[in-house]
């Protein structure tokens, strides 16, 4: 006598989600808030890395202005400004009251200072490249992942200027990162990724990961 096995169905389980953060975070509505953050993030980035490209200020009050420091990359002098902020950050990592830690002094000291002219292009254009994410809503999530890392390093490195802003501001869109560039191009690049890389075994599981991936439309 064969015995026979039952298999329960497939069931879908979610957390409670409250209105305001389903709003915020998953609500296509919310997308103006979103693109006026992303717009300011991104002009933030996008003249700092612009400045260290070319020398010269992208800031709407010193436009065209050329700055107190050279461009960073592409010139004889390649990787002397981060060589010069890497010698700065290590002097604040000794004293009763250090702003740098040990461990990242000695990353900054190993790792970075040897190699400060591969560091400054991935800085520089690591600005750039986040900026323009950010600004036409391609892959926000991931350029808002990508600035806060870069912010993060900063402040490791003891510089807060405005990173404390940006870090946040970053947490923030890595929430919505499903509305945050509706308003943008990610209103059509998400959607072909969902369905090329969110495909599961059964037609159950299907249905509801591309609920849970479309942004609620109103």
């Amino acid at each position: 006598m064969k015995a026979t096995i039952l298999k329960q169905p497939y069931r879908v389980t979610a957390t409670p989600q409250l209105p305001i953060a389903r709003f915020l975070f998953a609500d296509t509505r919310a997308s103006w808030l979103w693109l006026l953050l992303r717009l300011y993030m991104g002009y933030t980035w996008l003249s700092a890395g612009l400045a260290k490209l070319t020398g010269y200020s992208f800031t709407f009050n010193a436009f065209g202005i050329r700055s107190h420091e050279e461009a960073w990359v592409f010139n004889a002098h390649s990787g002397m400004a981060l060589h010069h902020f890497v010698l700065g950050a290590l002097q604040k990592a000794s004293g009763e009251h250090a702003s740098v830690q040990g461990w990242y002094a000695t990353f900054l000291h190993d790792i970075v200072l040897p190699n400060a002219v591969v560091f400054s292009y991935l800085v520089t254009l690591g600005e750039v490249f986040v900026g323009l994410g950010l600004i036409f809503g391609f892959l926000t999530g991931f350029a808002a992942l990508a600035g806060l890392f870069m912010n993060l390093s900063y402040l490791f490195a003891g510089t807060i200027s405005i990173n404390p802003n940006l870090a946040l501001g970053a947490l923030l869109l890595l929430l919505a990162w499903r509305v945050a560039g509706y308003i943008g191009c990610d209103r059509y690049v998400l959607p072909l990724l969902s369905t090329r890389e969110t495909k599961s075994e059964t037609p159950a599981q299907n249905q509801a990961q591309e609920k849970l991936l479309e942004p609620e439309k109103r």
